[in-house]
């Protein structure tokens, strides 16, 4: 059994304070025909200046000229990028409040207790997936991830690695590759990838699995990149080989794009749906995304719910395989 450090989102106060569409407030039918005449926020669970924010902000800039209004970033940092899903279920739904949709929102309903769907939200379109990838320090005898297996096999629990957090992408996938190559590694989570990078770069860890906030410290030479988990290595380093390249079949990207509230218009989604589409089409848009060695990842409203849908079964399945339960 892999040694597992795990919280639940009930410590954080959040679990069970979504309503049920049935039971949210008795909210006044929007007008979509005067959609939109007044600024537009959009809820982001995650610190400014990071790999979500960033693009963010330059794609709200965008659609505000499509929309003719402002688009407002609110950051709302906390539970692994939660939150705001979990804040639109006692919003009104008539599109003026919108929220950035991370993939641990698919798993909500098998890690902590709430009484909404996320399958239910008004989904809008996907935008694009994260770059993830494992780093030690550039001293570290380990170049490579059969060196990283091997070195797990001959300490078994002792090799310790970082995440932004208990339950999120980094950590189930890195869960993945250990039952994969039949390994024991020691997962210690920090609050937000900032952390976890100081974190190795402090000796505190081993290594860390991380999003492409590790670009810099190995373009200066203080990381080595071992792996990366997406289906195509990074340009920026076509040495580094896939997980499928060094014998893990596993490919990552955790995809996120804009939800609004369950019930929200069909017609309102249109017009939002329309504006961002444009929105992420311009260049300033790619060139954000492209800093962070991201690439667009477009899905329709349509295909983003069915994307939800088999995400939520998929993300089951993985927290099934790791033997982890709600409540214990």
């Amino acid at each position: 059994m892999h040694r597992r450090q795990f919280f639940h989102l009930t410590a954080l106060g959040i679990a069970g304070s979504g309503l049920p569409l049935a039971a949210r407030p008795a909210f006044a039918k929007a007008d979509a025909s005067k959609f939109p005449n007044r600024p537009i926020r959009i809820l982001l669970g995650f610190p400014p200046g990071g790999s979500t924010d960033i693009p963010m902000r330059t794609l709200a800039a965008n659609a505000s000229k499509m929309l003719g209004q402002s688009i407002v970033i609110e950051n709302k940092p906390g539970a692994a990028g939660v939150l705001p899903a979990q804040m639109l279920q006692s919003t009104r739904p008539d599109g003026y409040t919108l929220a950035v949709i991370p993939q641990g929102v698919f798993r909500l309903p098998y890690t902590t207790d709430i009484n909404w769907n996320p399958a239910d939200l008004a989904y809008i379109l996907g935008l694009t997936g994260y770059v993830f990838g494992i780093v030690v320090p550039a001293s570290s005898p380990i170049h490579s991830l059969a060196d990283y297996i091997a070195y797990a096999r001959k300490h078994p629990g002792e090799l310790t690695y970082s995440t932004p957090g208990a339950l999120t992408t980094n950590h189930l996938t890195m869960e993945q590759i250990s039952r994969m190559a039949d390994i024991q590694l020691n997962h210690v989570p920090y609050k937000g990838t900032s952390e976890s990078l100081q974190a190795l770069l402090a000796g505190h860890v081993q290594s860390a699995a991380e999003t492409s906030r590790w670009v810099p410290y190995v373009e200066s030479g203080k990381m080595r990149l071992l792996a990366v988990w997406g289906e195509k290595r990074m340009p920026r380093f076509p040495n580094v080989p896939t997980l499928r390249e060094s014998g893990i079949n596993l490919a990552q990207s955790s995809p996120w794009g804009l939800a609004a509230p369950a019930g929200t218009p069909a017609a309102i989604v249109a017009k939002l749906h329309a504006a961002f589409k444009q929105a992420m089409e311009q260049g300033n848009f790619r060139e954000a995304l492209a800093h962070y060695d991201m690439e667009p990842m477009y899905m329709s409203p349509d295909q983003y719910r069915r994307f939800a849908n088999t995400t939520m079964a998929r993300e089951k399945a993985v927290l099934e395989q790791i033997h982890y339960k709600k409540n214990g």
